[in-house]
């Protein structure tokens, strides 16, 4: 099997942690071949320093997204646009939002989203760029998220049957929902786009501190055959960089 590739996500980082010149050195010297969630300001710093982009969003903001029909014409504009940039820049996927419920059943809630997505399905599948939705969860950080199981995400998915809709399987935000998390990869993996990764609790570093066991998660998602990105998506505790290189390094030895 191939060595899958790893990115990490840019708000984790900067500001907070690095400047941004500072995280994209970091990021190259780390090892990764991408960064994931680069502001439009940036995208010639990360090119420029041999990085790639693995990752943008499709749309903003994530609290109302695709489940909202009256808002397709905006969101169809929106995705139009980033699905032109991702062909222009090699971005291989979209980070797709489904909303909050706001009083929405969850079948409503599919069809709509579903319909949002038909819109586009065409184009992403012409420019070879995949709309991922992403489960996020509704406990914790996103309340009143509506795509925040599995589930309702491949039914999204299976309702649109585009090989261009997936889904962007967030092992954190799945953890704190569902649990389970190497039997769903391993049945859901037809549906999935590409991975996040963080500690729970915490949303902190890949460690022994935190309850998700990486190793065989990342194994698993190695033996589905996986071809996609995983990025890490978590807050270091401690040095910035000195985690970027620790991660990347153990991570690689299981992917």
């Amino acid at each position: 099997m191939s060595v899958i590739s790893q990115s990490v996500a840019w708000w984790c980082f900067v500001p907070e942690k690095l400047a941004p010149e500072q995280f994209v050195r970091a990021v190259a010297e780390a090892g990764y071949p991408a960064v994931e969630l680069v502001p439009p300001e940036y995208w010639s710093l990360v090119k420029d320093h041999g990085l790639a982009i693995s990752a943008i969003a499709a749309h903003l903001p994530l609290t109302i997204g695709l489940n909202r029909r009256d808002l397709h014409d905006r969101l169809q504009d929106e995705i139009r646009a980033n699905i032109a940039n991702a062909q222009r820049l090699n971005i291989p996927s979209l980070i797709c939002f489904s909303g909050n419920r706001n009083g929405l059943n969850d079948q409503a809630g599919v069809e709509n989203t579903a319909e949002g997505f038909a819109r586009v399905a065409a184009e992403a599948e012409l420019a070879g760029v995949d709309l991922a939705l992403e489960l996020l969860n509704s406990k914790v950080d996103h309340p009143g998220y509506q795509a925040d199981h599995t589930a309702w995400g491949v039914q999204v998915c299976q309702a649109v049957a585009s090989p261009r809709v997936k889904l962007l399987y967030d092992i954190y935000h799945m953890q704190i929902m569902e649990g389970d998390i190497i039997r769903t990869i391993r049945s859901a993996k037809d549906y999935i786009s590409f991975y996040h990764t963080a500690g729970n609790p915490g949303r902190n570093d890949l460690d022994k501190d935190q309850e998700l066991y990486y190793p065989a998660i990342l194994r698993a998602i190695k033996e589905t055959g996986h071809t996609g990105y995983v990025t890490h998506e978590f807050v270091p505790k401690g040095d910035p960089v000195v985690a970027l290189k620790s991660t990347f390094q153990e991570c690689a030895k299981h992917l």
